[in-house]
C-alpha cells in the first residue's frame, strides 16, 4: 500500500451542497468517527461504479444524504489518513451533490454529526487545505435564472 507522496491512494469524496431561501449556498461538514474532526463524505473507490456515483454513496452512508451528484469534480485534494499503525497519503476527487432530501435512517447514523454551513464558516472548519480551497472556491448564490439549466464548465453548482 502506497504510504507517500510519490504514490497517492486515491479516494472519492462528495460536496453536499443546496441554496436556501434567499439563493445563499450552503454546504454539509460532517464528523469523522476517529477524531470528530470535521470533513466531508469520502472513501475508496468501488469496484464496477464510476467515482462520481461511488461519492453518491458515501454521502448515503455517511450522512443520509440523498441528492445529483455532478460527472466533473469540483476540485482535488490531498491529505494524510490516518490508519491503525501507519499513515497513508491520498488523493481525492470532490464531486459536488446536490442535495434532495435526507433519508430517516442510514448505516452511519449516531456515529458522526453533521451541519449545513456557508462556505466561509465551513472552510473555517476544515483542515486540509486543499478542501479550505475548494470550498472558499464555490459560487456563492445561486445562478441567476437564464442560466441554471445551461453546461458550464468549472465549479459551477447549478440548481
Amino acid at each position: 500500500m502506497p504510504d507517500n507522496p510519490n504514490n497517492p491512494r486515491k479516494q472519492v469524496a462528495a460536496l453536499p451542497v443546496r441554496f436556501d431561501a434567499e439563493g445563499h449556498l450552503h454546504v454539509l461538514l460532517i464528523t469523522s468517527r476517529g477524531t470528530q474532526r470535521f470533513i466531508i463524505p469520502k472513501g475508496w473507490p468501488m469496484k464496477g461504479k464510476k467515482d462520481h456515483r461511488a461519492a453518491a454513496i458515501e454521502a448515503q452512508q455517511e450522512a443520509g444524504i440523498i441528492g445529483r451528484v455532478h460527472k466533473k469534480p469540483v476540485g482535488v485534494y490531498t491529505y494524510w489518513k490516518r490508519r491503525d499503525d501507519h499513515f497513508d497519503f491520498c488523493r481525492v476527487k470532490v464531486y459536488p451533490l446536490e442535495f434532495r432530501h435526507q433519508l430517516p435512517d442510514w448505516r452511519e447514523k449516531g456515529q458522526r454529526r453533521g451541519a449545513w454551513l456557508l462556505p466561509d464558516e465551513a472552510a473555517d472548519l476544515v483542515d486540509d487545505p486543499g478542501l479550505v480551497d475548494i470550498i472558499r472556491n464555490l459560487p456563492r448564490e445561486r445562478p441567476p435564472e437564464g442560466r441554471r439549466r445551461r453546461k458550464k464548465a468549472g465549479a459551477s453548482i447549478p440548481s
